[in-house]
């Protein structure tokens, strides 16, 4: 794979101090900038392997691990859809996305942490009460909920999407009841029970004293103005979405890997630089999926990807119903034991980083990738300095040069082994 010739790390290096000297930046926000800016530099250190082939040389430097990075988050996807086959069930699964009207947006911009857990609750309660509804399809679900913020074109757009077990026991335990193959729940409920769930939800806040309110928000500290914003709110036509199901297990994980541990622009994406403005590609969904380019100044760029920086720990992918964390493994059973199906095989064990990155991705580490036949051996390690005292630095404070002199790792060569 031929990396692409811009990366979101050029556009911090390059325009990260005209960004930050005229635009806010928490200290969070600078931490993830730093991050991606020193991922894979001489600076995070890295390990020198040669081909005992060809003799090649190589310098592996090490990553910054940021979920928020671009270069970062292959392996870990890998590894959580691998974790994610282990619990799929032989049942209809269906895609469901809920999103927020963009009158939200000012208030997800002013208090992020609070107007994302809303939107999880909202959308994975408008989904169980619907679900055991007798009307509906009367039994117990359970679903994996993915937060995404951004558009195609970097603004925000908070959704969620939640890949759902069409069929579950029902409420008594005693039978195993499943949706239509074509139909799960009807729309207009779901998006019914979502815009409820939430306004009353955000309501309870505001009583609660929880939202702080402050610049333009600040008018809404008056509950006049508060209770027209929910009117507004309760006017707006509030919009959830079901695909229909997979044809299977294999499909929905091939479908998961589109979603998950995704940032708000992947590198590929990037054209090219034009003295201030950046280039970018982005899917126009008003004109049937086309692409289009966007031309924007460099500082609009970074302003647009920090609107998708998550508070810190926020927990982006989340677990409800029978896969909610606490009972998962017994409610697994459950269902297995109700479908009489055998629990899959685990992971062999003891397995290292180079053979769980082949089986999981295909690609094979240890090989050298100028001759394709020999491996690679460590020769020396580059030392990795403690990330804390990278990120807390003085602002103006110019960058350690790289390291001049490797240290020698002692003992005979080894194979590769990523760590």
């Amino acid at each position: 794979m031929i990396a692409p010739q811009l990366e979101v790390a050029d556009i911090f290096r390059d325009f990260g101090e005209l960004y930050r000297r005229n635009w806010p930046v928490s200290d969070h926000q600078r931490a993830v900038m730093r991050a991606i800016d020193l991922c894979r530099t001489p600076i995070l250190g890295g390990r020198f392997f040669r081909c005992d082939g060809c003799e090649a040389n190589f310098h592996i430097y090490n990553s910054c691990g940021n979920r928020h990075c671009p270069k970062c988050q292959t392996l870990d996807k890998a590894q959580w859809l691998d974790a994610r086959a282990q619990e799929l069930l032989p049942v209809p699964y269906f895609h469901v996305v809920s999103t927020l009207p963009h009158t939200l947006n000012p208030l997800a911009q002013a208090e992020p942490r609070l107007v994302y857990n809303l939107l999880f609750h909202a959308s994975q309660q408008a989904l169980l009460k619907t679900a055991a509804n007798q009307e509906y399809l009367g039994a117990k679900i359970g679903a994996s909920s993915l937060l995404h913020t951004w558009s195609s074109r970097m603004t925000l757009h908070p959704h969620v999407h939640s890949i759902v077990q069409g069929a579950g026991p029902s409420l008594d335990g005693e039978q195993w009841v499943a949706a239509n193959d074509s139909f799960f729940l009807p729309i207009p409920v779901l998006s019914a029970e979502f815009k409820r769930i939430f306004i009353r939800a955000l309501e309870k806040a505001y009583r609660q004293s929880e939202l702080e309110l402050h610049g333009t928000l600040e008018p809404m500290r008056h509950p006049v103005y508060f209770n027209d914003f929910l009117d507004c709110l309760w006017q707006k036509k509030w919009v959830v979405f079901a695909k229909p199901p997979f044809g299977g297990p294999k499909q929905v994980l091939k479908y998961l890997g589109r979603y998950t541990h995704r940032v708000a622009i992947a590198n590929e994406r990037l054209l090219r630089t034009e003295g201030e403005f950046v280039l970018f590609r982005y899917k126009d969904y008003n004109r049937g999926g086309r692409w289009r380019t966007e031309r924007i100044h460099a500082t609009e760029f970074i302003r647009r990807f920090l609107l998708h920086i998550l508070p810190y720990r926020f927990v982006r992918i989340r677990y409800w119903g029978l896969l909610a964390n606490r009972y998962r493994k017994e409610n697994l059973e459950r269902c297995r034991a109700q479908l009489g199906i055998p629990a899959p095989e685990p992971p062999p064990p003891g397995e290292s980083a180079v053979d769980r990155c082949l089986r999981l991705t295909g690609k094979d580490l240890s090989l050298c990738t100028v001759c394709g036949e020999g491996r690679l051996l460590l020769r020396y390690t580059i030392p990795r300095p403690c990330f804390s005292e990278l990120v807390s630095r003085p602002r103006r404070r110019r960058l350690p040069p790289p390291p001049r002199s490797p240290v020698i790792s002692r003992g005979p060569p080894q194979l590769l082994c990523a760590t």
